[in-house]
């Protein structure tokens, strides 16, 4: 049965496809500006089992983008912030909650094949992220990627396609490359923008965990990568 917070979702779609959504499970890896309301974007559109994984916790500095940060929950594991906010949407909603940093030996356990209906890669460090995509792509897995939204300012210029036709990315490129490198050409939608990033804005620290660099960000964009990506997979599972 389709409850009625759906209904307007039930409207557009009809009931055969959300019905087929909430039979899905989606896999949301990264909690941050993008991975947060992706997460909550693939929620409210009905997905019926989800598991969400983030090792993080809420900085302030991540209040301008990042919808599980507020300064009421300065400190907290973002991965249980977004847990109760997924399950304040939907109730009924079979959530798995990994609040742990995902090594390549970990994401061999947990990428099953068929575990997933769908993947969802929304982690900002290289290593981890070209592990990901490697092993769904190996294991048949359906995923989709976002790549860097930090210092772009543009909504319109926000691109879905295949990684080896992303370009003028950083992250793309390095992502590309890692993934040629280990037999992986294709078979991965991203999310980009091409915009040129002004870079007097990005800094280089030792204080970024697993990052050698700090870049500027806005409110909007990585929600707009967010929402994006996350549209990916609601489509595909519908059709």
């Amino acid at each position: 049965m389709i409850p009625y917070w759906m209904s307007r979702s039930q409207l557009l779609l009809g009931d055969e496809k959300i019905t087929h959504l909430m039979q899905q499970h989606v896999l949301v890896v990264g909690l941050g500006g993008v991975g947060g309301i992706c997460a909550e974007m693939i929620a409210r559109a009905g997905i019926g089992k989800m598991t969400i994984v983030d090792a993080d916790v809420v900085d302030l500095s991540n209040c301008n983008r990042q919808i599980a940060a507020l300064h009421t929950t300065a400190g907290l594991r973002k991965a249980e912030v977004l847990a109760q906010r997924l399950r304040a949407i939907n109730p009924e909603l079979d959530l798995t909650v990994l609040p742990q940093y995902l090594q390549e030996e970990q994401l061999e356990a947990l990428l099953q094949p068929g575990a997933f209906s769908y993947v969802l890669d929304c982690i900002d460090t290289l290593g981890p992220k070209v592990a990901l995509l490697r092993i769904c792509v190996e294991r048949g897995l359906p995923v989709a990627s976002a790549m860097g939204a930090g210092g772009k300012t543009d909504p319109s210029q926000v691109r879905v396609a295949d990684i080896q036709q992303s370009y003028d990315c950083k992250l793309a490129k390095y992502v590309r490359k890692r993934l040629n490198e280990k037999g992986v050409r294709e078979g991965i939608q991203v999310v980009f923008s091409p915009e040129k990033i002004d870079e007097d804005r990005v800094i280089v620290t030792e204080k970024a965990f697993l990052k050698k660099t700090l870049i500027g960000t806005i409110s909007y964009m990585p929600a707009i990568f967010g929402c994006t990506l996350a549209s990916v997979a609601i489509r595909e599972l519908m059709d």
